[in-house]
């Protein structure tokens, strides 16, 4: 049976402290996007409760203003384990149209300096009316893969930084959320 989601895992050498930090900065999120359609962080605070709203700058050709601005909840931090939120919208008048796809990180630690990193974006909960709209995933089963080997590269950066040796990260596993 087909699940409505889809994930990757890659082992990053880097401390998960080091690894949740960078997710949880909105601005690092334009250098962790796989797709180049995230350009900047809007609300640059970094993320630090459930319910929390940021929005990111975005850019799709197939958009119809090309550039658009999204809006996002938080609804997972659990620090440094987890941390994830839902995308949406804001209107003219300020109401939130908030999305049922979510963008999921899990980390847990690896070894004595290394964090797995589970990459998940669900859909599951999207209706009908909007699937009619939108084609889910909207991008390509490579992005999940690039967007963690972009996000070693920052913890990675961000650990040597501080002192820390950087490795190579391991190969990545990934699942279309397909039951075999």
């Amino acid at each position: 049976m087909a699940e409505d989601n889809v994930t990757a895992t890659l082992t990053i050498a880097a401390p998960v402290t080091n690894v949740f930090a960078v997710l949880a900065d909105p601005t690092t999120h334009s250098a962790i996007d796989g797709t180049g359609w995230v350009q900047e962080a809007a609300d640059p605070a970094p993320l630090t409760a459930v319910g929390q709203l940021f929005r990111m700058d975005m850019y799709h050709p197939a958009h119809p203003n090309g550039d658009y601005r999204v809006v996002n909840q938080v609804v997972a931090l659990d620090a440094p384990r987890a941390i994830g939120w839902r995308t949406g919208t804001e209107k003219a008048d300020g109401r939130l149209e908030l999305g049922d796809w979510i963008w999921r990180y899990d980390l847990a630690p690896s070894g004595p300096a290394g964090t797995e990193v589970t990459l998940t974006y669900d859909w599951s909960a999207v209706p009908p009316s909007v699937r009619e709209r939108i084609q889910f995933p909207p991008f390509g089963p490579d992005h999940l893969v690039d967007s963690l080997h972009h996000l070693a590269g920052l913890a990675e950066a961000a650990t040597t930084d501080q002192g820390s040796r950087s490795v190579t990260p391991l190969p990545v596993a990934m699942s279309n959320g397909t039951d075999t």
